[in-house]
């Protein structure tokens, strides 16, 4: 097998979710495909043509079965993040078209019930999902992620419990 090239290859573009509750903490899904702990917010691709706003809500409903009408819009990152996938990675996910993600992340108020929210998805995400702090979802992020998700947190701090 052949080395891949890091540099060679696009981010691919990609929306996310920091959904709170009505106490200012974070949703957290724990990724069914990893053995190890390994939680996150709602996130995705964007796809051809589609608003990263509009990809966030999809990508919302696809994960947790949360509709539009039950969350609030309140703000959006203000530039653009990416991040690298790790070397063992590279290559193996997206198809090896993609060096990483580039992200636009929104900020949503989950204005619903814990109880009208549902992992169990046609092409489930998570094995199952809890509402955590800022500092336990930086904490239960996979490392190369975390940078990303510390950037989120810092713009989206004021809200946060």
């Amino acid at each position: 097998m052949t080395s891949t090239d890091a540099s060679s290859l696009p981010y691919r573009p990609c929306a996310g979710v920091m959904l709170l509750n009505p106490k200012g903490l974070i949703f957290a899904g724990q990724r069914k495909d990893n053995p190890v702990s390994a939680w996150q917010m709602p996130q995705g691709g964007i796809d051809a043509g589609e608003k990263p706003r509009a990809a966030a809500l999809r990508e919302l409903w696809e994960e947790t079965g949360v509709t539009a009408d039950l969350v609030e819009f309140i703000a959006k990152s203000p530039d653009w993040l990416t991040y690298d996938l790790p070397e063992e990675l590279l290559g193996r996910v997206w198809g090896g078209k993609f060096r990483g993600q580039r992200q636009r992340w929104f900020l949503f108020r989950f204005l619903g019930r814990d109880d009208q929210i549902d992992i169990a998805t046609e092409h489930p995400e998570f094995s199952e999902w809890r509402w955590v702090t800022a500092d336990e979802m930086l904490a239960s992020i996979v490392p190369f992620k975390r940078a990303v998700y510390a950037e989120v947190v810092r713009a989206f701090r004021d809200h946060l419990a």
